[in-house]
């Protein structure tokens, strides 16, 4: 028969549980590489495409790959939604932190005034927005380029229109050929303590982008292309 020693197993087990412990507390301690911000909610779900579709399907979508891919490529990512759906702005910055980088995912629409007109089809490809107003504004206009580039690289285009000098655009364009704008009472770029950095992913407002932009090989495409963008950032910017 095999005689256990109760206090010498207890003390062992507590000693497995110390250094558990110790070693998820330094797991915690190091800090997240990037944030995906899924735009919108449930309750909120923003834009429309042509055909109907809330703009927060598509982020959800786009964000589940993105995430995935970075993780893939040893980065620690964390989601501003993860284990609640309905977040204030300003809750999803403060829940992520001291990222590395904040990159919150969006899908365009146009102003209202042009469907009126039936412009739809006139307006397709990407945005990037940067505060002035966050606390690490050159970094995060330095991770917006590296991410238009990424996307231009795949063949992708920069939507210029948010520059229109009209009621409800006019924002200062920083890079014209990465689509780069300035809009500096953005919540999620202003509030977060990282470099954050708003994508908006094409214009479904347009009805062939709608359906393009909803391709699951087009989402991997772009989602591809973000971390790649998100990667040459963080490596510059060094651990």
């Amino acid at each position: 028969m095999i005689k256990f020693n109760q206090a010498a197993l207890t003390c062992r087990c507590m000693a497995l549980a110390l250094a558990l412990g110790a070693l998820a507390l330094a797991a915690r301690a190091q800090p997240i590489d990037v944030v995906v911000d899924p735009g919108h909610t449930p309750a909120r779900p923003g834009a429309r495409s042509a055909d109907g579709r809330p703009e927060y399907g598509y982020n959800l979508a786009l964000t589940g790959r993105l995430a995935h891919v970075l993780a893939q490529r040893g980065l620690r990512v964390e989601r501003s939604d993860a284990g609640a759906l309905e977040l204030s702005l300003t809750e999803r910055t403060v829940r992520t932190g001291d990222a590395r980088l904040f990159v919150s995912i969006h899908h365009d629409s146009i102003q209202q005034e042009w469907i009126d007109r039936g412009w739809r089809d006139r307006f397709r490809g990407f945005s990037l927005f940067v505060s002035e107003r966050n606390p690490h504004y050159e970094r995060s206009l330095a991770c917006a380029r590296q991410i238009g580039a990424e996307l231009r690289g795949a063949g992708e285009v920069p939507s210029l229109y948010h520059a229109t000098p009209i009621p409800g655009e006019n924002r200062p364009l920083l890079d014209r050929a990465n689509g780069i704008h300035r809009f500096d009472d953005l919540v999620v770029l202003h509030s977060a303590k990282s470099p954050a950095v708003l994508v908006e992913v094409g214009v479904i407002a347009n009805p062939e982008q709608a359906g393009r932009l909803a391709l699951p090989v087009v989402i991997e495409k772009l989602a591809r292309a973000i971390a790649s963008g998100v990667q040459a950032c963080l490596a510059r910017a060094g651990p």
